[in-house]
């Protein structure tokens, strides 16, 4: 249980967000939308979405695949991160310049002390949690309609990502495999599968998807049961029909559970799920 404690005792420093840094990293195609989104079934909080848009996005009459991703005070800017940011930003910066491949990225802020509510499909006797399924239906049902209405968006499946870490991990594992209509690529970094066995019978249940890619990512400074739970989850997936070429499990010997870990971790990440070369 120390290595579960531990990431617990994680998982709120990111939820409140604590910065080390006073200036803004951001870079200037990242914006933060004047509307924000109240849930009512899942708090009274509301919830501030950021949107990175790809460089030539304002010049293009393109359109481009969006990635939703969560904790989005940690994806974009140091200075609202609880230990340095992901640098979405910078990483898909790069990618763009190097193969014009261009994403839209959507991240929702964290609720908070609500965090574990948010992102947990199930409840834990200990630390709480459960409205997960509320807060993955507000993305496909209200976010997703508004984005693909006020952007230009390539809205199918195929084009359309959930990426998270930790218990962001978690429920972008759940929303992917329980609504696979509409997300076709699930990035789950260092998923907290620990915290309900729930997500076997769950696994069991809805991971026979034939058109669906899933990258599983955990570091090996992690603690060993974070490595042990995720090599249990990509054989139970295989053994329920979730198909091995659409499945890439990898274990980095000196991965930590940290922002650091996901940031170095996110252009490997990308690549493989849309096939960038």
């Amino acid at each position: 249980m120390k290595i579960y404690y531990s990431l617990f005792i994680f998982i709120l420093c990111v939820a409140f967000g604590y910065s080390q840094e006073n200036k803004s990293t951001a870079t200037s195609n990242v914006s933060i939308l004047e509307k924000e989104f109240l849930i009512p079934e899942l708090n009274t909080i509301s919830h501030k979405i950021w949107v990175y848009v790809p460089p030539h996005y304002k010049t293009s009459t393109k359109k481009f695949p969006v990635i939703y991703m969560h904790d989005a005070q940690n994806l974009f800017d140091a200075k609202t991160s609880y230990a340095g940011e992901w640098k979405v930003d910078e990483t898909l910066n790069e990618i763009y310049k190097k193969t014009s491949k261009g994403f839209i990225v959507v991240g929702i802020e964290n609720g908070g002390e609500e965090r574990i509510n948010e992102y947990t499909p199930w409840e834990h006797k200990k630390y709480g949690g459960g409205k997960g399924e509320v807060y993955i239906n507000f993305i496909v049902n209200t976010l997703k309609p508004y984005i693909d209405k006020n952007y230009r968006t390539k809205p199918q499946q195929k084009h359309t990502g959930l990426i998270g870490s930790s218990l962001g991990g978690l429920i972008s594992y759940y929303g992917g495999l329980k609504y696979p209509s509409v997300f076709g690529k699930i990035g789950a970094l260092s998923t907290s599968f620990w915290f309900s066995d729930e997500v076997i019978k769950f696994t069991e249940e809805n991971g026979k998807i034939n058109n669906q890619k899933l990258y599983l990512l955990v570091g090996g400074k992690e603690g060993e049961s974070m490595d042990t739970d995720t090599q249990k989850m990509e054989k139970l997936l295989l053994e329920t029909g979730f198909k091995q070429r659409n499945l890439k499990s990898k274990i980095n010997p000196e991965g930590n559970h940290n922002e650091a870990f996901w940031s170095s971790e996110f252009k490997e990440v990308i690549s493989w799920l849309y096939n960038i070369k």
